[in-house]
């Protein structure tokens, strides 16, 4: 892993996606496509669990995992924290890099897959994953990178759509045998974690934007005691 991967880019510098994404190039390949099938993606807001389950916490040092168009990382950078967002799309970095060197924030971008990051481990206050697509293996390599990042103390807010990780796979390809839920990451959990969120409820959703026709979140919050 090379030091700018590690160190990520400062807001003002809107991210080089020739040569420095770490992971595999065929799923940047694939999320570039869809990024650039559409000129906004997303609609544009930070995702309505994050909003009410972060909104009370004291700012610290955030990972934002699959950051896609920028709003988590930028509401999370206007809110005092201290932001590193996360995306194997260059497209959409370059997107997120773009707003939030609009708005004037600070923001560490990394471009990059999950497992491939230099992520420094146990240094994170809050970990957030919001519907990440993160691919399944069989050594759990995902589930497990999340849970590192965070610091002792700290918090993994994973949300999903409900109802999609018992879904039957759909001619388009996407099967959800293939990814990571909410479920398979509280399997993993020890004595060195506490749940404190494991639950179903309604999604407050954004207007517009792909998505947006889910209705229920599976929303897991855990917090790291040591």
């Amino acid at each position: 892993m090379t030091d700018a991967i590690a160190a990520g880019f400062p807001a003002s510098e809107v991210p080089s996606t020739a040569d420095r994404y770490v992971g595999d190039p065929d799923v940047r390949a694939e999320w570039d496509q869809r990024y650039a099938d559409r000129q906004q993606l997303w609609s544009g807001r930070p995702n309505g669990a994050l909003v009410a389950e972060a909104a009370g916490l004291t700012p610290g040092r955030v990972l934002d995992v699959g950051c896609g168009e920028g709003a988590d990382a930028l509401w999370l950078a206007r809110r005092g924290w201290d932001v590193t967002a996360l995306e194997v799309s260059g497209v959409a970095l370059e997107r997120a890099a773009g707003h939030a060197r609009d708005a004037g924030l600070t923001v560490r971008w990394v471009h990059a897959s999950l497992t491939a990051a230099a992520l420094p481990q146990a240094s994170f206050d809050l970990v957030s994953a919001q519907y990440p697509a993160l691919l399944r293996t069989p050594d759990a390599e995902a589930e497990r990178a999340l849970l590192a990042a965070v610091a002792p103390g700290g918090l993994l807010l994973l949300v999903h759509h409900a109802g999609m990780d018992s879904a039957n796979a759909h001619d388009s390809g996407f099967d959800p045998a293939d990814y990571v839920w909410p479920s398979m990451v509280a399997q993993l959990l020890d004595g060195d974690w506490e749940v404190e969120v494991d639950e179903q409820r309604p999604r407050v959703a954004p207007d517009g934007g792909a998505g947006a026709h889910h209705t229920d979140d599976l929303v897991l919050r855990v917090r790291r005691l040591r």
